[in-house]
């Protein structure tokens, strides 16, 4: 348990130390009028009291990452403990908070408009449309796991497919609605329960003190098979750093009264969801050295097995129920405005008004039919999920990678310390570089490598990286 204290009050002080040195740095004109008071629109750019922004702002960056993707990273020890606590603090909440704090700078733009205001057009038309696929991916990935969980609290004739179709009707509502009559009402609610849900699996692991690795003890486990670089930078993603993230800030920067409140929302948004994802490794590792991976039919516990099982273990009735509650609602919560944002994304790239619902179903119809269609392939094939679940995260970290560059870029033009961003956009290119070439989804079961060769492309990968913005950097006057 020291590892874990220390980890965890490492990313308290994270956020008054470090979250401070960045808002300084940003150095943000607080004068200046956020979009939500200049133009609202009453849709999407609306003032909003700061504590429900900072509410919604973490439920909609939280969905499966710091719970399931935790617990799927826990298998590689006191080594998904450092990464969540360094990339929280120096990576994840620093691209999460000036990701935001460029959106107000630029009247609300959304993330491809600003990844093409700084990295060029060209590179915003692709990103554009990857952005707009990785929203709709985490559309489709964030409903089943909920249903599942629904499916398993409710009576048997509320089967998961009911419930994924309640969840997708419910996605359609949350998208098309002005943002004060769904999301606006009911996040702070899912919100206090997924806080609640963190606090009480927190109560236990000190009141049950189980044995958890230290970090003098070593990085890896007996349980996980893959190796350590890339793959847990890319399991732990939401808990640490997420592309995902920066396509969310400048939904809520539309409806910040505030900016002087921008460290507090989106730099204190990242450091709590470390917060929840460090909980639930140290949980989960828990489990795992009590039970193994596997059950006792040999099948390997899936997140939401492990999750409803600490809840109820620990928790007890009434608390399980509020803590799966809140498990459930993160997810939920990230699917709409995943969905949102694409709406979002595809109409400032066509500039098209949003004030109508017709305007806006216009835009949003394609999105829900292609949303609709990946659900069900992932329900049609048994190995689906897995496959969706698994290309969304190697995109989400990949956007991650360009999200950095631009704000590496946009410091290096305001005569900014770049080298605060440049160096998670350096590790980050090799990670996803390194990716491609090591996980068996990808080029891992094709090409016949030696263990050096997905490493040593990601590290070439990485200064070919630097070298171009060395480049670059040279002819900036």
């Amino acid at each position: 348990m020291i590892t874990f204290t220390i980890c965890l009050l490492l990313l308290i002080a994270g956020y008054f130390i470090y979250g401070a040195i960045v808002e300084k740095v940003v150095g943000y004109d607080y004068s200046k009028k956020t979009p939500a008071i200049a133009h609202p629109d009453g849709v999407d750019y609306l003032p909003l009291p700061t504590w429900k922004v900072y509410m919604i702002q973490f439920l909609n960056i939280a969905g499966l990452g710091p719970i399931f993707g935790a617990i799927m990273g826990a298998k590689f020890g006191t080594a998904s403990y450092i990464w969540i606590v360094l990339g929280t603090i120096f990576a994840g909440a620093v691209h999460d908070y000036v990701s935001a704090m460029m959106s107000l700078e630029h009247d609300g733009e959304s993330l491809p408009e600003i990844i093409g205001r700084y990295l060029g057009l060209t590179t915003k038309k692709v990103f554009g449309v990857f952005t707009i696929v990785l929203m709709i991916l985490v559309g489709a990935v964030f409903i089943s796991g909920p249903a599942e969980l629904l499916a398993q609290m409710t009576p048997d004739w509320m089967t998961a497919i009911m419930w994924i179709v309640i969840i997708f009707v419910y996605y359609i509502l949350a998208t098309m609605l002005p943002i004060d009559k769904i999301i606006g009402r009911f996040y702070p609610i899912f919100a206090i329960a997924l806080i609640f849900m963190a606090v009480g699996i927190l109560y236990g692991l000190y009141a049950n003190q189980p044995e958890l690795p230290e970090m003098w003890e070593g990085f890896g486990t007996k349980y996980e098979t893959h190796p350590i670089f890339p793959m847990m930078f890319v399991s732990i993603a939401c808990g640490a750093i997420s592309g995902f993230h920066a396509t969310q800030s400048p939904l809520m920067a539309r409806c910040l009264k505030d900016s002087k409140h921008g460290r507090r929302v989106f730099y204190g948004a990242m450091v709590t969801e470390g917060i929840v994802a460090l909980i639930w490794a140290a949980a989960a590792t828990a489990f795992f050295g009590e039970h193994g991976v596997v059950d006792a039919n040999g099948n390997a516990f899936s997140g939401a097995a492990v999750a409803k099982s600490l809840s109820v273990e620990w928790l007890g009735t009434f608390g399980s129920i509020l803590a799966i509650l809140g498990i459930v609602a993160a997810p939920i919560t990230s699917g709409d405005t995943a969905l949102r944002s694409a709406r979002l994304i595809v109409a400032d790239f066509l500039h098209f008004s949003q004030k109508t619902i017709m305007e806006r179903l216009k835009v949003s119809l394609p999105i829900f039919v292609v949303t609709f269609l990946i659900l069900l392939y992932s329900l049609s094939d048994k190995e689906g999920f897995g496959i969706i679940w698994r290309y969304f995260a190697w995109s989400n970290q990949t956007l991650a990678v360009f999200t950095l560059w631009s704000i590496t870029v946009y410091f290096t033009l305001t005569k900014r310390p770049y080298v605060m961003t440049l160096i998670p956009a350096l590790w980050m290119t090799a990670v996803c570089t390194t990716y491609i070439f090591v996980a068996p989804e990808c080029l891992g079961n094709v090409i016949p490598q030696a263990t050096w060769l997905g490493p040593t492309v990601g590290g070439v990968a990485a200064a070919t990286g630097l070298g171009l913005f060395w480049k670059w950097k040279s002819g900036v006057k």
